[in-house]
């Protein structure tokens, strides 16, 4: 008896992530967690620069500001609440001091121009279509630094919207990068602050938008994290206890069928060394300086030197 509905999905056959990739992964919340995976099996990975970025609008903007190098200076930040914001970026980059704040979005926007220009695969999550308009300046904001809510009008991105951004997204990407891979995918949290039925609404535009720019012939791809949510797992278990982000289980279970998707057999194969290896070096002995340990921690250190061997950028810093 088959009790759970399955999507299927086939190996990626033409450009896989291997430990040779250069990953960059921009977007939501949901972006972070993928990229947390592949930072512990040490793939190559940069992400999110700027920061959280919840929808296309914002992520467009970042890739345009860092395809032609801008510069950051005291018209792009403000200050309130005794820090220094910027609308562009989240608010984990802000400061209560100006000129830091300035220097690192000056580091980021420069690390993001670099990675755009090597990454091999590039994979982009949405969150959602609602946006806010800063009246003051008519410009989208990527975060609204808990200015209040009367300055902002917020509206939801037509799918002709949303498409026409992927669609520059996409140009950018391609105009320094023509051979990089780029993989959208939605992401599965709940934004219910802005309603039930909206909140669908919104997942639904961000979808349709995606489909339309998709081209596997051109390296534009999409991966089903949020489908893998809502048909294959469907259930609150599934859900931290907010009940909007999905829990570690989901997590995992969705980083499997990335994985099986996405990852090349040969990096599969060093994955699992590497799980034995961080593993290893997670592991808590009662008696430290027992010669079992010691042999034990020898051990690692000769599989550590089989990596690194292979992938001599693999660094396993937290190993003593």
């Amino acid at each position: 008896m088959n009790l759970q509905t399955q999507i299927p999905l086939k190996k990626e056959a033409y450009n896989p992530i291997g430990y040779d990739s250069k990953i960059l992964l921009l977007g939501s919340c949901f972006s972070e967690n993928i990229g947390d995976k592949l930072a512990y099996y040490k793939f190559q990975t940069n992400q999110n620069p700027f920061g959280i970025l919840f929808h296309p609008r914002a992520i467009e903007t970042l890739i345009t500001n860092a395809i032609n190098e801008k510069e950051y200076t005291d018209k792009d930040v403000f200050f309130l609440n005794e820090r220094w914001h910027c609308f562009e970026a989240h608010s984990n980059l802000s400061s209560s001091n100006k000129e830091e704040l300035l220097n690192r979005l000056n580091q980021q926007i420069n690390s993001a121009s670099k990675q755009l220009h090597h990454s091999t695969h590039i994979i982009i999550t949405l969150g959602t279509a609602w946006a806010y308009r800063f009246i003051e300046s008519d410009t989208i904001v990527a975060n609204c630094h808990k200015v209040p809510q009367k300055k902002f009008l917020k509206d939801i991105l037509s799918v002709d919207a949303i498409t026409e951004s992927l669609e520059a997204i996409i140009a950018l990407i391609k105009s320094m990068n023509a051979k990089a891979t780029v993989l959208f995918t939605v992401s599965p949290v709940r934004h219910l602050k802005d309603g039930f039925i909206q909140n669908q609404q919104s997942k639904s535009h961000l979808l349709a938008a995606i489909h339309h720019v998709l081209e596997p012939r051109d390296k534009i791809h999409y991966f089903p994290s949020y489908e893998i949510v809502m048909d294959e797992l469907r259930d609150y278990r599934f859900y931290k206890e907010d009940m909007i982000h999905p829990n570690q289980t989901a997590i995992n279970y969705i980083w499997e069928k990335f994985s099986n998707t996405w990852i090349s057999e040969d990096a599969i194969k060093n994955m699992n060394e590497i799980e034995t290896i961080q593993r290893g070096i997670n592991h808590r002995p009662f008696t430290p300086e027992s010669e079992q340990h010691q042999q034990f921690l020898k051990g690692i250190q000769k599989r550590i030197a089989l990596v690194k061997e292979q992938y001599p950028f693999i660094k396993f810093d937290d190993f003593f």
